[in-house]
């Protein structure tokens, strides 16, 4: 009988492989991995929590049992080309970085064509903000708050890492962000030749100014930019520009190319099913932890 499981499994993981190669349902994801053993080790401690101006709401994972101190935040933005997605599809990555000790929130942002650059930042800065006001009363330390996101979520990870003013804008320390990772990420992608770039930015008067690689300091909060050869969706070359611009200022980087995997593949790593197809979850968490002690 478990052979037969095992076998099926198998099976739905391969088909579910097909499927999100062209679709990316991340809500069918989410529901594979809960299946498959994801759901354990990691509690949904508040859903629907409303933040900032415009009606967003976030969702809270939290690792199952007590803590040994207050845990670093890890504040997960998801994909979507700044037109779709949202935060409950993204119950995969929030148990997968839950179960490895950090409380995670899931915020959402206004998109295309409700919205334009730079008001998914705003949304963004506004996620960060209520995490440093309120992440204490779960058991989060407001002083270590870390970025992550996949795809558009990339972009706001890391744009609001190196952005400081817009963080200060918005009533944020910017010295409580201890890190970024950003996966499969646009960084560098002016002019504009996509029609979702061109929708989300093509307004903006000065285009260089949604640009990350355009803000990085040397200053900036250590990064892991996760990119792929196979992802025909962000070249490699937004991680490889940024990295090469962020390490000639003397910034911490590391630059992590997982060679064959798709855009998506990128980010179902971090899912139960499809944990084998590259050590991307491990090798961010290692990450993450290495900068809590500096």
């Amino acid at each position: 009988m478990r052979k037969k499981l095992a076998i099926g499994g198998f099976a739905l993981a391969a088909a579910l492989g097909g499927v999100l190669a062209f679709t990316s349902p991340p809500r069918l994801l989410s529901w594979y991995d809960r299946v498959v053993g994801g759901g354990s080790g990691a509690t949904l401690v508040a859903e629907g929590v409303p933040f900032g101006s415009h009606g967003q709401r976030l969702d809270i994972w939290a690792p199952e049992g007590p803590a040994q101190g207050p845990r670093t935040t890890v504040i997960f933005w998801y994909g979507g080309g700044w037109a779709k997605g949202d935060r409950t599809s993204y119950a995969f990555a929030g148990r997968a970085l839950a179960r490895e000790g950090f409380l995670v929130v899931i915020p959402e942002y206004r998109k295309v064509p409700q919205v334009h650059f730079p008001a998914f930042l705003d949304d963004g800065a506004e996620a960060v903000r209520w995490v440093q006001d309120n992440i204490a009363a779960h058991g989060g330390d407001r002083k270590l708050i870390a970025f992550m996101g996949h795809s558009a979520g990339a972009y706001e990870a890391v744009m609001l890492a190196l952005d400081s003013k817009r963080l200060e804008a918005a009533g944020v320390d910017p010295g409580n962000v201890v890190a970024a990772v950003g996966l499969s990420g646009p960084y560098d992608f002016y002019p504009f030749d996509k029609p979702r770039s061109i929708a989300a930015f093509g307004q903006w008067p000065r285009p260089q100014e949604t640009q990350p690689i355009a803000f990085a300091r040397a200053d900036a909060p250590p990064m892991l930019l996760v990119t792929s050869d196979g992802d025909e969706t962000v070249r490699p070359r937004n991680a490889n520009n940024l990295g090469a611009r962020l390490k000639g200022l003397g910034a911490p980087v590391e630059v992590k190319n997982y060679g064959p995997l798709t855009h998506e593949e990128v980010v179902m790593a971090f899912s139960v099913p499809f944990r084998s197809k590259g050590p991307v979850l491990a090798d961010a968490v290692a990450f993450l932890r290495a900068q809590r002690g500096r």
